[in-house]
């Protein structure tokens, strides 16, 4: 292969969060971290910045806007208007970020479940009111899980402003179709609410028939509505450097946005423009590549699901991170603290995506460390 997907790296030799949180012997498959060297041309392009030894305040050139708008174009059919990319230090600050500007104290801010943890905490954190509404749970062994349009509309009230989405899905890997981004955006339009969409894994879409449509683009009047979170840091592994953006097509929005940005966040991170820029510019085969990796990998990981008592899995369209229930595997309150205690293998807990009894697990990993780390699972698990 032209791309090495293949030998582990000695992850610990830096600080690092997936490899140092646990002691030496355990399989860390938690944390969304690859362990994936970045593509060569990241590497070219951080080497030759690197080499000009003046890292000061930097801004962001025309050919980094340009390769968002031409990586959106290619291959989404969107077309980003140059003056709607916002640059950010990062996914998360963005969502607090967006509450903050873009409601009024105490509005409702609402989200479904399961979700990544830190869409639980932004009301919180922006002195905003939390609302949730759980997502459906497959009806088959094995099948989807789904939009609940009635749990959606129960949980918004007077007060709701926001909405947080996240497409894909992170944990369950949906890639929300068509029909169910139609039927949101006219709940959304209905309630008047603002939308921040997530959409930091819609490049990795490991399901050959799923197709991921940035909610933004379906029509104007909800593109106006929107607030677009995007990056490369997923996709190409380079979530330490800290760079990600925000697409947002209404002026007002933008200005509300960027205003409250200002003293708040950081200026954009030097070494991340160029690396965002070579990985958009350079980096399809690898990526490619590495969503054939991906396939593989979870091919395995269901191999083992299969054979073990009382757990299942809905196959994940997208993302490199597989949503397991093991509420009926008798792994006790905590299947994800049973399985680091008897296993030595680290997953993260379902509890803190709001679903207990469920487990998190991260198969972006060579396959060598997948198969270790399964089998040590197998152990516990396995039927018969």
């Amino acid at each position: 292969m032209p791309f090495d997907f293949i030998t582990p790296l000695d992850r610990r030799q830096y600080p690092s969060q997936k490899w140092d949180r646990y002691a030496s012997d355990v399989m860390p498959l938690w944390i969304a971290d690859m362990d994936f060297s970045a593509p060569p041309a990241v590497t070219r392009a951080l080497a030759e910045r690197v080499a000009h030894p003046v890292y000061g305040y930097a801004k962001p050139s025309e050919g980094l806007d340009d390769s968002l708008c031409d990586w959106s174009r290619e291959h989404y059919g969107w077309e980003v208007p140059r003056d709607a990319i916002v640059w950010l230090p990062g996914v998360v600050p963005a969502l607090h970020l967006a509450s903050l500007a873009l409601t009024s104290p105490g509005a409702g801010v609402v989200t479904t479940t399961p979700i990544y943890p830190p869409f639980l905490k932004v009301a919180q954190k922006t002195g905003r009111l939390a609302q949730m509404a759980p997502l459906a749970e497959p009806e088959t062994q094995g099948g989807p899980w789904r939009l609940d349009l009635e749990a959606l509309e129960a949980a918004i009230t007077p007060e709701t402003e926001l909405l947080l989405w996240c497409h894909p899905h992170n944990p369950t890997g949906r890639v929300w179709r068509e029909e169910e981004l139609e039927a949101l955006a006219e709940l959304v339009e209905r309630h008047d609410l603002l939308v921040v969409s997530d959409e930091l894994h819609a490049d990795l879409v490991v399901d050959p028939t799923a197709r991921h449509i940035p909610l933004a683009s379906l029509n104007e009047r909800l593109a106006a509505r929107c607030v677009t979170l995007w990056a490369p840091s997923k996709t190409f592994n380079t979530a330490g450097l800290t760079f990600a953006c925000a697409v947002i097509t209404d002026p007002k929005l933008r200005a509300r946005f960027t205003g409250a940005a200002n003293g708040l966040m950081p200026d954009t991170n030097v070494l991340g423009m160029a690396a965002t820029e070579a990985a958009w510019r350079e980096g399809e085969p690898w990526r490619q590549e590495l969503l054939g990796v991906l396939r593989d990998n979870l091919d395995l990981l269901e191999s083992h699901v299969a054979r073990w008592d009382g757990v299942s899995m809905s196959r994940p369209q997208a993302t490199y991170l597989a949503w397991l229930d093991m509420r009926k595997a008798g792994l006790g309150e905590s299947p994800q603290q049973t399985l680091l205690e008897e296993c030595d293998v680290a997953l993260s807990d379902g509890a803190d995506f709001g679903w207990p009894g469920f487990v998190r697990l991260n198969y972006g990993t060579t396959r060598v460390q997948l198969e270790k780390a399964l089998q040590q699972m197998d152990e516990r698990l396995q039927k018969g």
